[in-house]
């Protein structure tokens, strides 16, 4: 792709982005758990928006896992063990401007699968 596209593709994940960050918001109990994805490698974190604070965070570089479905997987049980050390049963899900489809989706199921309600 050349560099006009890929300029283009990125303003309009930031579009949406805002969309979707204009809606919804976490507290201490409830936090916003948001997913950042690269084509290696998938990023997730549980934030506090009243303090502007990570609660919780797992990260597939570091676990070794690639950035498709079953990595997904791994690292949404992994998350979902640390949420729950933490006392976190639930949160609200920012799919940061992607679409809900493919690693995104299989991320959140695999959450909810774990036992955090989304």
């Amino acid at each position: 792709m050349t560099a006009k596209v890929l300029k283009r593709k990125l303003a309009l994940r930031i579009k949406r982005k805002k969309r979707v960050r204009s809606k919804i918001s976490g507290c201490e109990q409830n936090p916003r758990i948001s997913i950042f994805k690269s084509n290696r490698t998938l990023y997730v974190q549980a934030i506090n928006d009243v303090t502007a604070t990570t609660i919780a965070s797992a990260n597939g570089k570091k676990l070794g896992i690639k950035a498709n479905k079953e990595g997904a997987a791994i690292i949404a049980k992994e998350f979902a063990n640390t949420l729950k050390s933490k006392g976190i049963s639930a949160g609200v899900f920012d799919r940061n401007g992607y679409l809900y489809h493919g690693v995104v989706a299989a991320f959140a199921d695999a959450l909810r699968e774990n036992g955090i309600k989304l």
